[in-house]
């Protein structure tokens, strides 16, 4: 086995280009008051870039007085389009104010919670579902800020921004009841998205209320042709057959419109759909899919402001904010 190879330290820099370690350090910190030529100052950087060298974190952290790693902690949630847009978004509203988001995913079988705020060190841990008091106290012990950031601020610990839930659900069952008498709800057959589903079925049951229309009809739909076919077959038997779907997600409602054409129905002529997320494959879906799309770099930007506001000793407004929301529509609806 070849052997490991050694780190690159600024002392490797400075006899690269024949300086002290004093002139690497002034250079590479770009230390004001500091009279060095433009001249070293480029030989340096040339000996930096030819090394490979990149700054020791630990020692960062002790000239920064904080490390400038944010920790996601994710939720055993399916890593679908939706969770993988919301990580990119907040990849770069992080790395737009000096910070590095790091993510861990709370799956089955992964390191506990202590273990890896313990090893990165974080300046701030952002979580998607609460943890235990204990867990809070250590970081905050240690002089982590923690922000918990829930997706409905209903929840019972959730922070302050409504960034998805009931206005999803309502706009969904808005489009719908303005030509169909009753709406049904595909409920996923994924039970890690129930923090999800749960406050826009919420919306959907609030519109039909508002309106005077029968209550939702809810039901769990597979994503599979046949299966979605069945709860095709027990909306259209009811006294008042079910002819618009709000669906969950984008991977919901596409199922519907699969089991639909297993059926030898048309949408929206027999049925029409509504997913959620802008998927790619939403736009060539057959029909193409109507869908709710949210303000991913938005969410993002809010959580991002929440985290520096939180390490410059400072709050946000507790004002709920609203999700940025619009409608896409498309044939199937």
């Amino acid at each position: 086995m070849a052997p490991r190879s050694r780190r690159v330290t600024s002392a490797d820099v400075a006899r690269e280009a024949g300086v002290s370690r004093a002139t690497v350090s002034f250079v590479l910190n770009n230390t004001a008051h500091q009279k060095i030529t433009d001249a070293t100052r480029q030989r340096v950087l040339a000996a930096a870039a030819a090394l490979g060298y990149a700054p020791s974190p630990a020692a960062r952290t002790l000239r920064n007085g904080r490390s400038d790693v944010v920790l996601g902690l994710l939720p055993d949630w399916p890593l679908g389009h939706s969770a993988g847009e919301l990580i990119q978004e907040l990849t770069r509203a992080f790395a737009s104010r000096s910070l590095t988001f790091v993510v861990h995913s709370s799956i089955r079988g992964a390191r506990s919670l202590g273990d890896i705020w313990k090893a990165l060190t974080p300046a701030a841990v952002l979580a998607f579902e609460p943890f235990s008091d204990l867990d809070s106290a250590a970081m905050r012990a240690a002089g982590i800020e923690v922000i918990v950031a829930m997706y409905d601020a209903q929840e019972e610990g959730a922070g302050e921004a409504d960034t998805s839930g009931r206005s999803i659900g309502a706009l969904q069952a808005r489009h719908l009841a303005a030509s169909h008498q009753r709406l049904g709800y595909a409920y996923p057959d994924e039970e890690r998205v129930a923090v999800f589903a749960r406050p826009r079925l919420d919306g959907v049951r609030e519109v039909c209320a508002d309106l005077g229309l029968p209550e939702p009809d809810v039901r769990t739909v597979p994503l599979d042709p046949a299966g979605a076919a069945d709860t095709i077959r027990a909306w259209r038997a009811m006294d008042i057959p079910v002819t618009g779907v709000c669906a969950f997600n984008d991977e919901v409602a596409m199922a519907v419109l699969a089991g639909a054409h297993h059926l030898g129905l048309r949408a929206p002529r027999d049925i029409a759909v509504i997913g959620v997320d802008n998927s790619p494959a939403s736009a060539v879906a057959c029909p193409p899919l109507t869908t709710v799309v949210q303000d991913v770099a938005a969410i993002a930007e809010y959580y991002a402001d929440s985290v520096t506001a939180a390490l410059a000793g400072t709050q946000l407004s507790g004002e709920v904010v609203e999700p940025r929301i619009r409608l896409e529509v498309r044939a199937s609806a």
